[in-house]
C-alpha cells in the first residue's frame, strides 16, 4: 500500500493475517498430500509439535494443546491409526504410557518444513527479500516472543 492510499480498516488485519495463514497451511497439505501424507490435517501439525522430539503423554498432550483428555485421546487413537504416532510404554513408570512419532511422523514434520521454505522464498520473491525480511520482523515485533503456543486449537474451539 502506498502512502498515497487510506488506511486499511482495522477489522482487515485480523482477517488478513488468518487468510495468509490459510494459505500456507493448504498448500502445504496440498503438497503433503503429493508427497505421500494425503491423510495429513492442519490440526495433525500442532499435535506433533505439542508431542515433541522427547515424546508425551496424552495427558499433558491435552494441557499443551488446550483440549480435553477426551479430545486428545481421540487425536492420539486417529494418527496411530494413520501411523503418525505410537503409544509406548515409560522407561521410568510402566504404568504411564507415551506418546511418540513414528518415522512417518517425523517424515511428515521435515517434508512440512522444507515445503515452508519454500512458500516462505515463493513470498520473498514476490515481495523482495527486504520487504520480506522487514514483513517478518514486524510480526516478530507485535507478536509474544514464544512462538511456539500450541494451545491456539482449544482457544479456537473455546466458548
Amino acid at each position: 500500500m502506498s502512502s498515497a492510499e487510506p488506511d486499511a480498516p482495522g477489522w482487515e488485519l485480523p482477517l488478513r493475517l488468518f487468510l495468509a495463514f490459510r494459505q500456507i497451511i493448504d498448500e502445504t497439505h496440498d503438497e503433503l498430500a503429493e508427497q505421500g501424507h494425503p491423510d495429513m490435517r492442519p490440526m495433525h501439525g500442532f499435535v506433533f509439535q505439542a508431542i515433541g522430539v522427547e515424546s508425551t503423554t496424552a495427558i499433558e498432550l491435552s494441557r499443551r494443546l488446550g483440549v480435553s483428555k477426551q479430545a486428545a485421546g481421540k487425536l492420539v487413537d486417529t494418527l496411530e491409526r494413520l501411523g503418525y504416532v505410537e503409544r509406548a510404554s515409560d522407561p521410568s513408570d510402566a504404568r504411564r504410557k507415551l506418546v511418540r512419532l513414528t518415522a512417518h511422523g517425523w517424515d511428515a514434520l521435515h517434508r512440512s518444513a522444507m515445503i515452508f521454505d519454500v512458500i516462505r522464498k515463493r513470498w520473498a520473491d514476490e515481495l523482495g527479500d527486504d520487504r520480506m525480511r522487514a514483513f517478518e520482523a514486524a510480526l516478530r515485533q507485535m507478536t509474544p516472543g514464544d512462538m511456539w503456543r500450541l494451545d491456539a486449537p482449544g482457544w479456537f474451539g473455546s466458548t
